[in-house]
Formats: C-alpha cells, sequence, structure tokens
C-alpha cells in the first residue's frame, strides 16, 4: 500500500520553495539562507523468540531552515520543524515563515553578540562573527539506487520474513534463550535550497537488517547483536551484498552465522588481563571501531574547535589553534586514513546538508596528520577548504560534522603472512564495545572473539576481552598492514544535544601491533 504523503511531495513545491529562499535576500542585514526539507517512507518488522514483535509503516516530514544575519555582528538563526500530513498544502507558506522566523533569532542574536563584545573588550572579541567559507554552488538531482523499491515491499512479508528468521535462530541450538530480529527499508528524499542559488535533490533507499543473541552455557552468558545493512533496496536482505569492499550473506545467513558465534564463545574461557603490552593482530571488523573512535570522532573539527566539548569531548589532535597535529607524525608510516563519502555503504552521499560536493579527506597520509572533516563555518575559522561533511540525521535538526566512511587504508600483506610472523600474541576479531577518553588520547576496544597465537598459528579461543593502548602509541607501533580492506556499517553513531544517531560506514584492512589485553 502506497502512502498518500510520499517523497512526491518534493516535486510539488521544489520550484515554489526556490523563489522563496530566492526572495529571502530582501530581508534586512540577512547575509545568508538555506532550506532543507526532507521525506522519508519507511517500513519496518521485527520478531523475538520466533513470534511477530512489532511492524511500523511511516511517513515522516520534516524541515530545518538556517539563516546568518546582522549589521555590526553576523550570527546565525534556526527554526526546525517536523510536519505532518496536513501540512503537506501548506509547505510553502510554512517555509517562509520559518525563515522568517530564523531571520529573526540570528538578528537578535547578532545584537546581543555585539552588545556582548564591546561591553567585555579584549574578552569579547572572542565573539566572531559567524562566516562560512566559499564554495561552488550546485544544482543536481541524485536518485536512489535499488532493485526493490522499499515503498513496494509488503508489510505482511517482512513480518514473515523476520519471523522465519527468528524461529529458525532458536531451533539452531537450545543454548540459545533469546533472539531478536529487526529488518527496515525506506526511501528518503531531501530538498537543499540556499540563498547563493543552490538546489540539490538527492534522495537514498536503505534497508538494515539487525540481529541480537543471547547464548547461555552453565554459568556464562553471551550477548551477540550486529547488522548488515546497504543504501539499497529489499533486495539485499534477501540476496545479501557482493561489493568487493562491502560484502555480506543473505541475512538469514547472517544472523544464523551469529548464533552460533555466540553459542560457541559462551563456552570459551575469558581472556585474562596483561600486565605487559602485547603483539595484537586485528581483523577488519574490528578496526571498524577503531577507525571509527580514535580517527572518526578526533577528526571531526567541530569537536577538535571545542564547539561541542561539555556533551561530546575533544579531540587529541588539536589543543588549541596554535598547538596541533597538522604536519605532526602520529602513527607508523605503514597507516593511511581518510573519510570517503564516495565509498559503497551507510557513508555514501554527493552533497552534504550544506550543500558541499562531498570528497575525500586524508587524515593520515603515510603517518602523518593532515587535516579534518570540516563544515563550511569551521574551514572558516580554522583554514583549508570544506569537505562536504555536515550532516543532520533529520531536516528538523542542526547539522554536525560527522564521518561518512571512515577507514584505514589497505596494505599490500597477505592477512594469513602478518598472523604467521607472530611467535607469541592475540588475534581479535569482531567489535563489540569502546570506551574511549575524553579528548580519544586512548582506549580500550572489546572484540567479539580473541584467539592466542602461538608459533604463528590460531590456537586457544576466549571471549569477552580486548585491548588497551594510548592512541598515538598504538598507531605508531603499526608494524604490518593487510591486504583484505573491508567496509562495515556502524548502526547508531550517536552524537550532539539533543542526540543525532546517525549511521555511516567505517573500515580498514588486517593490522598489527602492540597493545595490552584487557580481560572481561
Amino acid at each position: 500500500m502506497r502512502h498518500p504523503v510520499g517523497v512526491e511531495v518534493v516535486d510539488r513545491v521544489k520550484q515554489d520553495l526556490r523563489e522563496v529562499v530566492r526572495g529571502a535576500r530582501r530581508l534586512p542585514s540577512l547575509r545568508y539562507a538555506d532550506v532543507r526539507l526532507e521525506v522519508v517512507e519507511a517500513r519496518s518488522a521485527a520478531s523475538e523468540n520466533g513470534h511477530d514483535k512489532l511492524t511500523s509503516d511511516d511517513v515522516s516530514l520534516a524541515l530545518g531552515v538556517r539563516v546568518l544575519a546582522g549589521d555590526r555582528v553576523v550570527a546565525p538563526g534556526y527554526v526546525g520543524l517536523a510536519l505532518g500530513a496536513p501540512d503537506v498544502g501548506d509547505v510553502v507558506r510554512i517555509v517562509r515563515e520559518a525563515i522568517e522566523r530564523a531571520w529573526r533569532r540570528a538578528s537578535v542574536n547578532a545584537e546581543l553578540k555585539a552588545d556582548t563584545r564591546e561591553k567585555f573588550g579584549a574578552l569579547g572579541q572572542s565573539l566572531a562573527d559567524t562566516r562560512l567559507h566559499p564554495v561552488s554552488v550546485h544544482e543536481d538531482t541524485v536518485p536512489a539506487v535499488f532493485a526493490v523499491d522499499p515503498r513496494t515491499v509488503d508489510l505482511g512479508a517482512m513480518v514473515r520474513y523476520t519471523t522465519d528468521v527468528s524461529r529458525a535462530l532458536t531451533a539452531l541450538d537450545t543454548r540459545l534463550k533469546y533472539t531478536h530480529v529487526g529488518a527496515l527499508t525506506q526511501l528518503s528524499r531531501e530538498l537543499f535550497l540556499s540563498s547563493e542559488g543552490a538546489a540539490i535533490d538527492q534522495s537514498f533507499a536503505l534497508t538494515q537488517g539487525a540481529a541480537a543473541v543471547v547464548a547461555v552455557s552453565d554459568t556464562t552468558t553471551q550477548e551477540l547483536r550486529d547488522v548488515a545493512g546497504h543504501l539499497r533496496g529489499w533486495e539485499i536482505v534477501e540476496r545479501g551484498v557482493t561489493d568487493p569492499l562491502l560484502a555480506f550473506p543473505p541475512f538469514r545467513d547472517f544472523a544464523i552465522a551469529l548464533g552460533r558465534e555466540a553459542v560457541e564463545l559462551s563456552q570459551a574461557p575469558p581472556l585474562p588481563t596483561s600486565s605487559r603490552e602485547a603483539i595484537v593482530v586485528t581483523d577488519p571488523h574490528y578496526n571498524t571501531l577503531v577507525s571509527h573512535e580514535i580517527i572518526g570522532h578526533p577528526t571531526e573539527l567541530d569537536r577538535a574547535l571545542k564547539m561541542e566539548t561539555a556533551y561530546a569531548g575533544r579531540s587529541w589532535l588539536l589543543r588549541d589553534l596554535g598547538h596541533h597535529q597538522l604536519g605532526k607524525r602520529v602513527a607508523s608510516p605503514l597507516v593511511t586514513a581518510f573519510s570517503d563519502p564516495s565509498l559503497p555503504g551507510y557513508g555514501q552521499y554527493t552533497y552534504d546538508h550544506e550543500g558541499v560536493k562531498a570528497r575525500r579527506v586524508v587524515h593520515v597520509d603515510r603517518g602523518i596528520f593532515t587535516g579534518f572533516m570540516s563544515s563550511r563555518q569551521t574551514a572558516a575559522i580554522f583554514g583549508g577548504d570544506p569537505n562536504g561533511h555536515w550532516k543532520a540525521t533529520e531536516a528538523s535538526l542542526v547539522p554536525l560534522i560527522r564521518m561518512s566512511n571512515t577507514v584505514f587504508a589497505g596494505g599490500t600483506r597477505p592477512a594469513a603472512d602478518i598472523v604467521k610472523e607472530v611467535d607469541r600474541g592475540f588475534y581479535l576479531a569482531g567489535h563489540r564495545v569502546p570506551s574511549i577518553a575524553e579528548s580519544r588520547e586512548n582506549f580500550r576496544i572489546s572484540a567479539r572473539r580473541v584467539w592466542e597465537i602461538e608459533n604463528g598459528e590460531i590456537g586457544r579461543l576466549y571471549r569477552d576481552g580486548g585491548i588497551a593502548a594510548d592512541s598515538r602509541d598504538y598507531l605508531m607501533n603499526v608494524d604490518a598492514v593487510g591486504d583484505d580492506f573491508r567496509l562495515y556499517p556502524i548502526a547508531n553513531c550517536g552524537k550532539g544535544q539533543p542526540m543525532q544517531s546517525k549511521r555511516l560506514g567505517n573500515g580498514g584492512p588486517t593490522m598489527r601491533s602492540r597493545a595490552r589485553l584487557a580481560g572481561g
């Protein structure tokens, strides 16, 4: 069943909204305005222990407006609105009124900032103008990619599918005491318009399967959860994904493998904690979370510039504008890391939420720190060009600098050879839970599985453990990088206040370094 309100709303209002945004330039002291309109059609189903649990069939419509205005000082004003079906006929009026409201907020903000800056002298000079780095202005339409349109997927079929997978998990082994299986498929459309003339219409399909299992053996309980997802249609659930960089089997097989792993781990001993560093070899799935936590978040320039310190922390890569790691060695010459919105998966997009053409930004080039993810505002403060990483999870929320696909680059060594060279060490596969310092300067990340390595051979399996290390020391000690680069979806990266939980991509190859073993 198709919704009476859907992504086609954008077609009906696009031209009128372009005129509204163009007309906003007549408002006194307005320097800049942009509008983001988003429509999402989503269907989901979940089953628990072999029984259907919940379903959802929904359409959301959201609006976000940003205005920069002011005479003595330039300041921002924002308006975010969650809209509904009754608002569809009034979208043009609502946008016009939202721009005017954001302009009034920006104007008041600018006057208060100017008064404060004059009152407090040298201290007040820290209240700088809000300025945007100049960028190319684009007009473009980017279609969604799918074989099966998410809007055509039968909700009853989704319920039957998730229930069937949950039942298969439940029947897999008597030690599996709990199973939860969920599936989501959606189509979204984002319209971005600016007073500079940008007009960008992007659509995305997204489909995800999620599984959570609990296995119990004797007195040991082992819980695992994982997701398989891509910016594609329902076909990825039934067929899997075979992209060379991002691959997983049909979701039923994916979930069954997770259940088998949980049962195996529930019978394994816990990893002992070590008092000294050991040689550790980490697989691509484990390095997905390492790249996320000690490369991705610290290279978000709003975090590094302390724009969100109170609720997100700072960055070990930038102490202040005069003390940072740009141009300095922070890792072994074997380590290169970057963020790239052109790679496949959840982190793939063409333009960010201020109309900037997204591009690869290299953070670490053969061990040397080279740059941050940025927005137009942070680029105007810190220098360099904005690289298209200003994103919001909903149009009604203020965008933040977010990862696209942040990864360690692949190397040239076969992963098997990297293990064979280790006389005594540990092999970590899969990631579970991170615990990261406030500025990301050290970390503890647990793995799903840890094996001993003895004389180049994989030995005993352990559960409930990972590694702990100083971030710089860990990266500096990398002495082997594999040729097995892989991407994985991250389904719930949280940032911001209010919290924005975003889907994105991370990844890397097999890598070898040194760290302490942290047992569970």
